[in-house]
């Protein structure tokens, strides 16, 4: 049976029943859940003090028998203040390599940023616990969550726009774009060239959704990647004074000076469908006109 551990390393269970329902579901789908005691804490916005969350963390590098999962229960704001406290070398040392695969996304994005940069560990966007518990229930969010994490390779395969034909390799990574231009120029951003980038967002107007996609060009990380890869922006509307600006008009502007391919309508992002994406892990990208695959191997995963 295999075991998921539950880490808080953002915000606290706002929403209980869902918290509840998402285990229930975990145990009904065959595994064994644990540490369900960080459901219960809270400080302030907080799912405990900065110290309780950072050792959700750092007692991975010192548990005598891993989990095959680490869950994260939900996002919202607190991981950047656990970025000096974790124990990268000790993390390293007993993770990399092995087939513990660490699951969240959104404000998860920072420990993954960071864990990638300094431990070279390789996680995954995916799925929080919130998520899980969502009603309605989403068959294909679970369906890819425990295909992925229980295979050596996977792949995923959506409907996008345009008439594009490429086939490209690269590293993927990605995860939500302001956490990710949150550390731009930290020693917690890691320096990937060559890679296949994917980005999502949630409740930001178009226009800050173009400047921290500049931030990314300007910067030069969006010119080291062979492709960028647009997945769900919700709740990204217009407001009263942007005059037909709207979040497709950001993304043309980004396709005039990106100079790397641009591939939309990634199913990945805080909407009801939820893709488990290896982040760190080699992949292939092919694009036949309105046909996008991905397909991604040499992640941690459980038989």
């Amino acid at each position: 049976m295999p075991r998921i551990r539950l880490i808080a390393p953002s915000g606290y269970a706002a929403d209980p029943a869902a918290m509840i329902r998402g285990v229930s579901r975990l145990r009904v789908a065959g595994y064994a859940v644990e540490n369900e005691a960080v459901l219960d804490r809270a400080d302030l916005r907080f799912a405990g003090t900065d110290a309780e969350r950072a050792g959700d963390i750092n007692a991975l590098a010192h548990a005598g028998t891993l989990p095959d999962i680490a869950l994260v229960t939900r996002g919202g704001y607190g991981a950047a203040r656990l970025l000096d406290q974790l124990e990268y070398d000790a993390l390293r040392e007993r993770l990399a390599g092995g087939t513990l695969a660490m699951v969240g996304h959104s404000d998860f994005t920072a420990l993954q940023l960071a864990l990638h940069a300094r431990s070279g560990l390789t996680t995954f966007a995916g799925p929080l616990l919130a998520d899980l518990g969502a009603e309605p229930n989403d068959a294909a969010t679970w369906a890819q969550f425990r295909g992925t994490l229980s295979a050596p390779s996977s792949e995923v395969s959506w409907a996008c726009a345009g008439d594009a034909s490429l086939q490209l390799e690269g590293l993927l990574w990605g995860g939500n774009l302001a956490v990710l231009c949150s550390l731009l120029g930290t020693p917690y951003f890691p320096r990937i060239d060559g890679g296949i980038l994917f980005v999502e967002d949630v409740g930001e107007p178009p226009y800050r959704i173009e400047r921290l996609l500049y931030q990314l060009h300007l910067s030069g990380v969006l010119g080291r990647q062979r492709a960028l890869l647009l997945g769900g922006f919700s709740d990204c509307r217009p407001g009263a004074r942007d005059n037909g600006y709207t979040l497709g008009a950001a993304f043309a502007q980004l396709r005039a000076v990106a100079g790397i391919p641009v591939i939309d309508a990634l199913p990945h992002g805080h909407g009801s469908t939820q893709l488990t994406l290896p982040f760190g892990a080699p992949a292939r990208l092919r694009v036949d006109g309105p046909a996008a695959r991905l397909h991604f191997s040499g992640y941690p995963h459980h038989g």
